[in-house]
């Protein structure tokens, strides 16, 4: 068995190579992303593994068939910049990481909430020009508010148990209810329940489709004033430029964005020497009330370890059996 593992970065790499010993298979590192042109180095492999936010073109698979390649084991969970008509019409299957580290990204989402609750960004910045003044840095305390988790899926009840360990009182939404939860009487009906009736809104919730956003202007007019906004889910989630006047207006306290919905391109990548021409992303990055981080709440060794096993661990099954536990049903 022969594999290949595409965009693969530097902290990725020792895990691959660990991986390959363990288990005696053969993994061609390649820090190229997959695309029609360098899909033709897993001509002679058996299985293609790769993660990489930018679109899968069409004509991968093509070549894949071409080459007699019939499994792609992506190393991350989304699944949407996958054409899957293009994966059906070559015959591929299709696995992911369903589940790396849950904790990592609740746990992130709970620190950049702590952060601008006790306005750390706008202190930090004053103490580098030696100003040690409190005033008017005044915090909040997250055992005062409401927290309202939209998505109650792995990461969604392990940022509840978090929460409800500051003493937070805690209310979620979601279309499929977790039996624990509802014991608990945690579930609202609707989201725009929890819009409503929440201190901070926090999304662990899937793409809805291009256009589709939760928070937007409509939406914000009927959240509690002085509310938060918290997204480390997906940057399509949110309309950035009516978040930002909102927090401008005075309208909303804050936001922590790990995503942002034009993040391809900019995030992981070094701009300090280029000129910066996205006019919504600067005025985040400037403004105190917000904190922003380049899609990192899943970037812990732990979550990194996992993605780079479990994906390779997936398509050996479905090489070695025809099929993985973590194989994503093309026909939804």
């Amino acid at each position: 068995m022969r594999l290949i593992d595409f965009g693969v970065r530097h902290d990725e790499k020792k895990y691959i190579e660990e991986w390959s010993k363990e288990n005696n298979i053969e993994v061609k590192i390649v820090t190229d992303l997959l695309t029609p042109e360098t899909v033709q180095l897993a001509k002679g492999y058996d299985g293609i593994v790769a993660y990489q936010q930018l679109p899968y073109d069409e004509k991968i698979f093509d070549k894949m068939n071409e080459y007699g390649i019939h499994v792609l084991s992506l190393r991350n969970v989304g699944v949407d910049n996958v054409p899957f008509e293009a994966l059906k019409k070559n015959q591929i299957r299709l696995t992911n990481v369903p589940s790396y580290s849950p904790e990592a990204i609740a746990e992130y989402s709970v620190a950049g909430l702590m952060a601008l609750l006790r306005n750390l960004k706008h202190m930090f910045r004053k103490i580098d020009n030696h100003d040690f003044r409190w005033a008017p840095d005044i915090g909040r305390e997250l055992n005062q508010l409401t927290v309202g988790v939209a998505g109650t899926g792995r990461i969604g009840r392990a940022a509840i148990k978090i929460y409800q360990g500051f003493g937070a009182k805690v209310i979620a939404y979601d279309k499929f209810h977790n039996q624990e939860l509802e014991k608990q009487g945690m579930y609202v009906n609707d989201l725009d329940t929890l819009l409503k009736e929440s201190d901070v809104v926090t999304l662990h919730i899937p793409s809805l489709g291009k256009g589709h956003t939760v928070i937007n202007r409509e939406s914000i007019a009927e959240m509690k004033d002085n509310s938060i906004v918290v997204n480390s889910a997906r940057g399509d989630l949110i309309n950035t430029k009516d978040l930002y006047d909102a927090v401008a207006s005075g309208k909303l306290y804050g936001a922590v964005l790990d995503v942002y919905e034009n993040e391809v391109g900019v995030f992981n990548s070094d701009l300090s020497d280029q000129e910066f021409s996205d006019e919504v992303l600067e005025k985040v990055i400037k403004s105190p009330r917000f904190i922003l981080t380049p899609h990192i709440a899943f970037y812990t060794t732990k979550a990194v370890k996992n993605m780079a096993t479990i994906s390779l661990n997936s398509m050996v099954s479905e090489l070695e059996t025809g099929t993985s536990e973590n194989e994503i049903k093309l026909e939804k």
